[in-house]
């Protein structure tokens, strides 16, 4: 597909952001090199062993309910999904790699923060990084639409407390706050979408999580949990 075919299917400011430097890894989250956001999103890279670091951030308010986000239509990958609060990836920059877990989990936290400002609006100064909580990562692979996937050992953040948000419409099309019942309903609902690697965590984790939100640090694990 030529720069202009590009140009006129996608938008303009998500085909910016497909030039972004991922981080690399291989099966054991170790760097090996730096790849654009569209090369390690292409599936006929992926088919060939492309992995790259991400993250999954979950927002919980005062009350225990977490913040979900539909992502825009404008987005290359999985648009108009329903997703936890935030996923990116973190760059390959100094203040985001690490080869050494504790800095690879410094390196999605600064990622995390970056984020949920550029997306949600929420402002650095209440989000301290020092009170995320990683929990875990996972090992999934998932194709999208057209040419497109995802392959990830993506990090797993909470995070508790009250934000004020301002949303970026080319970045998400609506947010919610939901119960875990609520949620569990919304699944159950075929008007509802979710995103694959959504669908994995609540399946095998997110629910025992969320049973004890302000307890987190418990499920604390340096596991690479393969759902591949």
């Amino acid at each position: 597909m030529s720069v202009t075919q590009q140009q006129m299917l996608y938008d303009e400011e998500q085909l910016r952001l497909m030039e972004e430097v991922c981080i690399v890894v291989d099966e054991n989250d170790k760097p090996v090199r730096s790849g654009t956001k569209k090369e390690c999103h292409l599936m006929e890279n992926i088919h060939k062993g492309l992995l790259h670091r991400a993250f999954s951030m979950f927002l919980f308010d005062n009350e225990n309910r977490l913040l979900l986000q539909q992502r825009a239509a404008e987005k290359i990958t999985f648009p108009s999904l329903w997703t936890n609060t935030c996923c990116s990836h973190p760059l390959d920059v100094a203040s985001e790699r690490g080869s050494k877990l504790d800095e690879a989990v410094m390196g999605v936290k600064s990622a995390a923060q970056r984020k949920l400002f550029h997306e949600l609006g929420i402002k650095a100064e209440y989000i301290p990084k020092e009170r995320y909580q990683y929990l875990t990562r996972i090992h999934y692979l998932a194709p999208s639409v057209d040419k497109w996937g995802e392959h990830e050992i993506d990090y797993i953040l909470f995070y508790k407390g009250h934000v004020e948000l301002e949303i970026n419409p080319n970045e998400v099309q609506a947010y919610k706050y939901v119960t875990m019942d609520e949620l569990k309903a919304m699944f159950e609902d075929p008007e509802y979408k979710f995103t694959p690697w959504f669908k994995l965590i609540c399946q095998h984790f997110l629910f025992k999580w969320w049973t004890d939100v302000d307890n987190s640090s418990k499920f604390e694990d340096q596991e690479i949990h393969r759902m591949v």
